[in-house]
């Protein structure tokens, strides 16, 4: 399973400053899905999906304080 990084433009990252940075993606194929956003300020948006349909959400910012975690079941879409 291989990756692909690419640069985004500048939006708000997870502590209200706007900047760019880069995009993560990762996906098997069978179901598991990664992607990850890195800014240049530090901040990090990460949503992973899982074979069996759950989501797990979680912003970190650039100071180490977590924003959310959550872990959601597949509702059909």
């Amino acid at each position: 399973m291989t990756g692909t990084r690419t640069p985004f433009a500048p939006e708000t990252a997870p502590c209200g400053r706007k900047c760019g940075g880069e995009r993560f993606v990762e996906d098997d194929g069978y179901g598991l899905l990664i992607r990850d956003q890195y800014f240049d300020c530090g901040c990090r948006r990460i949503r992973h999906e899982y074979h069996d349909g759950s989501i797990h959400l979680t912003a970190v910012r650039h100071d180490g304080k977590p924003i959310r975690d959550q872990v959601q079941p597949d509702h059909g879409s």
